[in-house]
């Protein structure tokens, strides 16, 4: 039993578990949603749940527990990671912040227009036009480290930066064009919410509890107001102070990054894919995967990124607006802007929000599932081929 304990930590600790857990997870709801285990499946994500307290009440199916509460604790700590790198980080300076700045804009920008191009006759399908435009960082990161010394430690810092950017442009996205009808006394709830939190960091407090209990009420009245509630989730880690007080130096951000990033590897997000990746090829024929929401999204996620993030950088470094991380060549370049069309969790969590009809869904999943797939491939693919290749000594014949 020890034996088996240490293993799972090893792995637990070990760079890309995160992201072969994503992949188990995904590979899991498949099966399950396309076996003898289908209605088990449905019944499960169904299953539902309330809470009330007083004349407060919340009644949902787990399915969106998981998308809406869960999922706000995701959006938690991608809060703080943006946080921290732009104060402390690889955006913390114009010039370490120009050359993913760029790359991230073409890689949301070309996919939503390869979308857009191949959905332009398809009008319900026009609200999906973000899904190909996200980036899963789990999965990317999880790829390079796979790659050890082949993919050099600058390729995989500015991976993370254009992800973090990404990541960002995401939330604005959600915020924007993902926000249904507004109820006016909820939001206004919400941004007391709000000024209490800035009144807290103001103060210079530095306890976390307080932040957090103001959190979770910002998150009851986003989720009653129609702005999607993991924004609650976003606003309040802005807001948690960076640094230490005078007796405790431990920055409170960093400690809840820390202390939350295996929660969120290791549980919220396999459980996300579990309960949102599971497409049914129940009655699919060869026109679903040639569907114009199937095909923009992975289009979108292999075409469009790979283009986007690598034509962009190339601008950016010819024009002298930005300059190649030191040991980085162009063929690396180009496997990292093919990873960075792994969408997988944040395009399906985009994709529950553009589309609420079953087979549209099951379209977005598809194409999702592809899209990161063969990005995926091509990344590795690409990876081996521009590692240093180690010269033989050749003996001399006797």
């Amino acid at each position: 039993m020890t034996y088996i304990f240490k293993r799972a930590i090893e792995f637990f600790e070990w760079a890309p578990s995160a992201g072969l857990l994503l992949i188990a997870t995904t590979v899991l709801a498949v099966l399950a949603n396309n076996s003898f285990l289908a209605p088990a499946y449905g019944a499960f994500l169904s299953t539902p749940v309330a809470v009330t307290i007083g004349a407060l009440s919340i009644d949902k199916p787990l399915v969106l527990w998981i998308n809406d509460g869960l999922m706000a604790v995701f959006f938690f700590l991608i809060g703080l990671e943006i946080k921290r790198e732009v104060l402390q980080g690889q955006l913390s300076s114009l010039e370490k912040m120009s050359l993913p700045f760029i790359a991230a804009i073409g890689g949301m920008a070309l996919p939503a227009l390869v979308f857009l191009l191949i959905n332009q006759n398809a009008g319900a399908n026009l609200n999906g036009w973000a899904i190909p435009a996200a980036t899963d960082i789990a999965f990317a990161l999880g790829i390079l480290a796979l790659m050890g010394t082949r993919a050099p430690v600058a390729l995989k810092v500015l991976l993370l930066a254009i992800a973090i950017i990404d990541d960002l442009g995401a939330i604005v996205i959600i915020a924007l064009f993902y926000t249904e009808n507004l109820t006016v006394e909820a939001l206004g709830l919400a941004v007391i919410g709000l000024a209490g939190l800035v009144a807290l960091n103001r103060a210079g407090v530095k306890r976390i509890a307080p932040y957090v209990l103001i959190g979770v009420f910002m998150w009851v009245c986003v989720l009653k107001s129609g702005v999607h509630a993991t924004l609650a989730g976003v606003i309040t880690a802005l807001l948690i102070p960076i640094h230490g007080s005078e007796e405790d130096q431990r920055s409170p951000l960093k400690r809840l990054e820390h202390g939350l990033h295996p929660w969120v590897a290791f549980a919220i997000v396999p459980l996300f894919a579990f309960a949102n990746a599971g497409v049914s090829f129940a009655g699919m024929s060869l026109s679903a995967l040639l569907s114009p929401l199937t095909l923009g999204i992975a289009a979108g996620l292999f075409i469009g990124k790979q283009l986007g993030v690598f034509g962009f950088t190339f601008i950016a470094v010819k024009s002298g607006l930005a300059k190649l991380p030191d040991g980085v060549n162009w063929l690396q370049i180009y496997s990292l802007a093919c990873l960075t069309g792994i969408g997988f969790t944040m395009s399906l969590f985009i994709g529950t929000l553009a589309f609420s009809d079953a087979s549209m869904m099951n379209e977005v999943r598809l194409g999702v599932l592809v899209g990161s797939t063969l990005s995926a491939l091509l990344g590795v693919a690409l990876l081996f081929a521009s590692a240093p290749k180690t010269r033989q000594s050749v003996q001399p014949a006797t």
